[in-house]
This record gives structure tokens, sequence and C-alpha cells, in this order.
């Protein structure tokens, strides 16, 4: 065998292995450290993944920093509501009103375009900040000085199914996780007894784009919103009058062995995790979710301020239900309340939604009321109980309207160039406006917004960086936002920098 050389500056080759095992393992080490953001000096944008216990998938998990909100209540307006008709006051359009719209035509989705049309509602100042607000939406028009407008939303289309799925999920296609199921996946839950992540469909069914508003995508199943509101509480919950309690418990102990031996054999099978926590979380929702549905325990005087006692308008009396159910779900420590207002279209066109094609007027005298009292009284209810110092209110719809009629027709055509939104409660500023359409509420053209900011800003106010929070799948590091995105500072109150 040759004799090893060990001349000054040479690497024998015992040094050689030794030190290469030595690398690997710092290598191997520096790999471990990293993927648990662990290591000192590591890029700050790389991707935060929730570690997640498999049979305690909802338990709390911290923020990746300091939040201003501890909850969130979305209040989704499904159909695309007229801002032109709502919170975006113009007066060009008011002077413009009757004549063909200067400048570029633009592309419609249904019909010819018309001429310029101002809002069959008159808009007056409100409150300190002044703020203009359409009539149609008197009671939330009190509370402008509580709100934080957003009039430069742009979006990617303006079809309702893609457009809600865009709103709900950062994308038009399905698939997605929704905004809820992020949040959830991210933060879980503070309640054991209730779901982290609760969809209120409103009391005339469904929207367009259905679960996929509030469905978990590719997150692990356990994310996914429960879905119920006040007049249909979850389906197949109460245990069958012919079965005693005793052998029910022991039907699910037995079940929840198997399951977990089943699970034991699959440690990898999310599908299997999430129903046997959904199974369990189903037992505790028995005595829990009854007991948070029976609004006989609110005082009379809440449930005429929502409404909810209007006997002649039973569509705001089953919206106002709606909207207490989803404080008392805050109030019991869910983490993100969806609650929508119409649904898909049913009896006809305008009928069941804000989608306001043929009779602007003569539908929106309808959807105003069942949205403005209700909506404005779960704010207030929120503030007075002390509620909203942590809670995130979202106001939002899929996408704008025209701010002409259409041809042959008294009503607004899809418009997703610009639209508004509002936020308000913890960690936004109160009375601010930020952005603006141009003189005739067409197109967005000041601090121009798009739906992934939208959603950056969300996370951002619940303590969770857009960039870093993902899943990873089929070979991507997903996140809400895409790739895309940039938190809206402007709007958010001083301690949230």
């Amino acid at each position: 065998m040759p004799k090893e050389i060990n001349a000054p500056g040479l690497l024998n080759r015992r040094t050689f292995l030794a030190n290469t095992s030595t690398g690997l393992g710092s290598i191997a080490l520096a790999q471990l450290l990293a993927s648990q953001n662990l290591l000192l000096g590591a890029d700050d944008k790389s991707p935060i993944r929730p570690v997640i216990d498999s049979e305690h998938a909802n338990q709390a998990r911290a923020p990746h920093f300091s939040p201003a909100a501890k909850n969130v209540i979305v209040i989704f307006c499904a159909g695309a509501c007229s801002q032109i008709d709502t919170f975006d006051y113009k007066p060009e359009l008011i002077r413009m009103h009757g004549k063909p719209m200067p400048g570029e035509k633009v592309i419609t989705f249904q019909g010819g375009q018309g001429n310029l049309q101002k809002s069959p509602w008159d808009f007056k100042p409100r409150g300190e900040s002044g703020k203009m607000v359409s009539t149609l939406v008197e009671h939330l028009g009190e509370l402008a000085d509580d709100m934080c407008f957003i009039h430069s939303l742009t979006g990617k289309t303006n079809t309702h199914g893609p457009g809600e799925n865009l709103m709900s999920t950062g994308f038009t296609l399905d698939g997605f996780p929704s905004m809820g199921a992020w949040v959830t996946y991210a933060l879980g839950s503070e309640n054991e007894n209730l779901p982290a992540f609760v969809a209120i469909p409103d009391p005339r069914g469904t929207p367009q784009s259905s679960v996929n508003n509030w469905g978990p995508g590719f997150l692990p199943a356990v994310f996914q919103g429960t879905d119920f509101n006040a007049s249909k509480p979850i389906r197949n919950l109460a245990r069958p009058g012919g079965i005693p309690e005793s052998r029910d418990l022991a039907t699910r102990e037995f079940l929840k062995r198997l399951n977990e031996r089943h699970l034991a054999r699959f440690p990898g099978d999310t599908e299997l995790s999430a129903r046997i926590a959904s199974y369990e979380l189903a037992a505790k929702m028995q005595l829990s979710v009854p007991e948070i549905s029976d609004l006989s325990t609110e005082p009379n005087h809440i449930l005429s301020m929502y409404g909810a006692d209007d006997v002649e308008n039973g569509l705001k009396s089953g919206f106002a239900r709606n909207c207490i159910l989803a404080r008392r779900l805050i109030e019991n420590g869910v983490r993100f309340v969806q609650l929508f207002n119409g649904a898909y279209q049913t009896g006809g066109e305008g009928t069941s939604n804000w989608d306001g094609h043929k009779f602007l007027k003569k539908q929106y005298d309808i959807h105003g009321p069942i949205l403005d009292q209700p909506a404005a009284a779960l704010l207030k209810d929120l503030k007075q109980r002390g509620l909203l110092d942590e809670t995130l209110v979202v106001w939002c719809t899929e996408f704008g309207r025209m701010p002409t009629f259409q041809q042959g027709a008294s009503g607004r055509d899809h418009n997703p160039a610009g639209f508004t939104a509002w936020m308000a409660g913890a960690g936004v500023k109160q009375g601010f406006t930020y952005g603006a359409t141009d003189e005739f509420g067409y197109k967005a053209v000041e601090n121009i917004t798009t739906v992934y900011d939208f959603h950056a800003t969300i996370l951002h106010l619940l303590g969770l960086d857009h960039q870093r929070l993902s899943f990873y799948h089929n070979g991507i590091e997903r996140r809400l936002t895409d790739v895309h995105g940039n938190v809206i500072e402007e709007i958010l109150a001083a301690q949230s920098f």
C-alpha cells in the first residue's frame, strides 16, 4: 500500500474524508434549521409552513408578528354591488347624466353601452369626515367615520363565478384555498367546541361559486369552512332519537380507536386526519352549535336594532339573524366568519343578488334594505361590546358596475376596472378614504389596488406575512397572493405598522 503523503498544505485521505463527513452534516443541519426558520441570517422571505398536529389541526398557532386583529368577519355582497350607487360619489356623473361617456369605448359584458347615468339615490355627507354616502345604504352611511374605504380595487374578470373565486381565493379558477382556509391553516383556533372558520350563506341560498368561497383547495381538508346559517343549522348534527346517548358515546369511542389505528398506518393521510378531527368536533358541536344558534336568548332591543323582528320583510329579518349569528360566533372565539348577502340567481335576473342589469332602481330598492340595517347593526354591536377592537370587518363584492346603463335597459353592466370595498375595526384607520376611480367611477386611477393587495393587507392585520405563508403543492410554493401583492400601508392605523 502506498504511503500517505503528509506534506505541508496538502490534505491526506483520512483528513479529507473526515472533513467531508463534517461538511455534509453541516449542510444537513443548515437545511433543517432553515426549514424551521431557525437559521440566523436566513432570508426573511423564506416560506413559513405551519407545523400541523394532525390530531389537533385547529389548535391555536402563533402569528408571524404581533397582530392588530384576532378575528375577521367578511361581508360578501354576491352579484357585484354597484360602487356608484353606494359609496363612490361622482359629481361629474351627475352633471353628465344622460350623455355618452367621453373617451375610450368600454368593453361590456352583456349588451351594448348606453349613456352615463347618475345614481337614482341621493348622496349626502356623513359624520365628521363628511364622507358622501348614498341614501340606499342609510344606516351604513351613518357609520362612515368608522370605515376605511378603498375606492380603487381592480379585478381580473367580469364573470361572477370567477370573480367570486378571485375575491375569496385569489384565483379565478376553481380548486384554490379560500381566504378563511388560509387563515385557519396559519393560526388555528382559540376554541375547541366550534369550527375555526364558518361560512354563513344568505337566506336565499349559496353564492354562485358555492363552496369554492369557503373550500380548502389543496390545503388539508380540515381547514375548509363549515357552512350553516340562522335558519338552516348544520346538517346531521343531532343524535337520532332512537339511539340512546350511551350507545352513541360507545360507538363514537370505538370509531375513534379504529380511525386512530388506521391513521397510525398511514400518517400522511390528511383526509383521514381531517375526518377524525371533524368527527370529534361534531360531537362537541352537538352541544355548542344549538346553543350559539338559539337567538331566543337575545334581548328584544338587539333583535330590533338588527331588524331581526321585521315581520314584513322576511329576507331582511333572515339576513339580520345571520348577522347576529356572526357576532355570536366571534364572541365565542371563531377565527374567521364569511357572511354572504345575496345568492346565486334563482327566480330571474336581479332577484337574489346585486346583479342589476335590467332594472337597477327596482332591484336595489329590494337588496339595499336587506343589507343596510342588519350590517350596520352588526358593526355597532361589535363596537359597543368592545369586539371591534380585535375584530376586522371587511365589506366586499366580486367586482363593480359601469357608470353607464346598458342599451335598452335601466341597469348597469359588470365592471372589474374600478370598484369599492371597505374595512372597519382592528388595525385600520377610521373615516379614511384610499384610492379613487375616474370622474365617472369607471376605472381606478389613483393608488390602483389589486385583490392581491387587499388579501395581503388582511393577512398583515392578522399578523401574517403574505409573502411567507405558504403550502407546498405539486412542486410549487403556493400562497394566497400567488406571486403578487403589497400591504396597503396607507390604510393601517399607526399601531399596525
